[in-house]
């Protein structure tokens, strides 16, 4: 049987620390805890079930404190939970089944991630396979039985062990200064955080977030060699256009996008703007093509729930203005429109994988 650390770094999270390490009772063969600033109770929940407790000071790197974390297990694998996650009675089992039989040639274990609550900053499904549990010291190993070479692509296994997460509140603000730092230090951002920080945008960002990420990717659609980055690009300042009335920049920018390839973000955002304007004609144009002509590439509800609630709301102000004119021969369009809009968007649901 092999031998897991648990290696978790915390902030403030005393309300859902014994929730996670109670579902990790008995499967842990070493727990350490790295806090980076806690001003809660965090430490002393922890000191309940480990006296492996360090403080590592906060500085907007996550991989940092994770690095530090790492280097203090002495177990044969690392398992690096997040404070808001759990496993239940069906997955503990799958664990315990895990240590029993992993083969000692793999290095890093996936396991499915999936978010249970409405908070959900990044995914565009409910579950994915994400790298939770890696071997602590790796063994090089020569491959090939001619012109050999040292194997330096890890062996990994996707295993059914399903991590629950649930996240009591959005970590976006976080998220988001965190980025910031990394610009400032760095004056770059890899393709991954880039994608990131755009996703977390359009998911959750407020007016005050789309203006401090404005100059960033101004440069990314001026600059970037790709184009799934200028298009990421595009959908995030499409929004900021939108949401701070700068209709020539919107508009500039939409049309663009309409000549290429349009996505149902640059739609969904045509869609808003119209609807903004009381042209519900054109708005359902734009929503339709988002929900059913267009691929979504940031936020899969941007092909989804969002374009077909804004459906139901313009079919929902034309039979109102059809009521106020008497227009009757149009309220039966408008109502079996309507209808079939809210039933479309109260049916549609996240996929549970890719």
């Amino acid at each position: 049987m092999i031998t897991v650390s648990l290696c978790m770094i915390v902030k403030n999270e005393e309300a859902v620390l014994a929730r996670c390490l109670d579902s990790l009772a008995g499967l842990m063969d070493e727990i350490i805890i790295v806090d980076t600033g806690s001003t809660d109770r965090t430490k002393e929940i922890a000191a309940q079930y480990t006296n492996q407790i360090y403080d590592f000071p906060w500085n907007n790197d996550f991989s940092e404190a994770r690095n530090f974390s790492f280097s203090k297990a002495s177990m044969d694998y690392i398992y690096a939970p997040d404070a808001d996650e759990i496993l239940d009675t069906t997955n503990r089992g799958r664990f315990r089944q895990l240590k029993l039989y992993l083969l000692p040639e793999i290095e890093i274990v996936q396991m499915k991630y999936h978010t249970v609550s409405e908070f959900n900053t990044v995914l565009n499904v409910k579950k994915e396979y994400r790298p939770k549990l890696f071997k602590r010291l790796r063994t090089f190993t020569w491959v090939d039985p001619v012109h050999e070479t040292i194997r330096t692509t890890p062996v990994v296994f996707d295993s059914d062990v399903e991590i629950l997460h649930m996240p009591q509140a959005l970590h976006s603000k976080r998220d988001f200064s965190v980025f910031l730092h990394a610009l400032a230090k760095d004056g770059i951002l890899s393709e991954k955080i880039r994608n990131m920080y755009a996703r977390e945008l359009i998911k959750t960002g407020d007016t005050e977030d789309f203006l401090n990420a404005e100059a960033y990717f101004r440069s990314v659609l001026e600059s970037a060699a790709s184009e799934d980055a200028k298009k990421e690009a595009a959908c995030v300042l499409a929004r900021l256009y939108r949401i701070t009335g700068k209709q020539n920049e919107f508009f500039k920018l939409t049309l663009k996008e309409m000549v290429s390839e349009p996505c149902s973000e640059i739609c969904c955002e045509l869609g808003f703007y119209f609807l903004s304007e009381g042209d519900y004609e054109e708005s359902i144009l734009w929503f339709f093509n988002a929900a059913y002509e267009t691929e979504s590439i940031l936020d899969i509800r941007a092909g989804g729930d969002i374009p077909l609630n804004g459906l139901a709301s313009c079919y929902e102000a034309l039979l109102t203005n059809a009521r106020n004119n008497g227009d009757i021969p149009m309220l039966t369009i408008y109502e079996c429109e309507l209808e079939k809009y809210k039933t479309a968007a109260a049916e549609w649901q996240i996929p549970d994988e890719n």
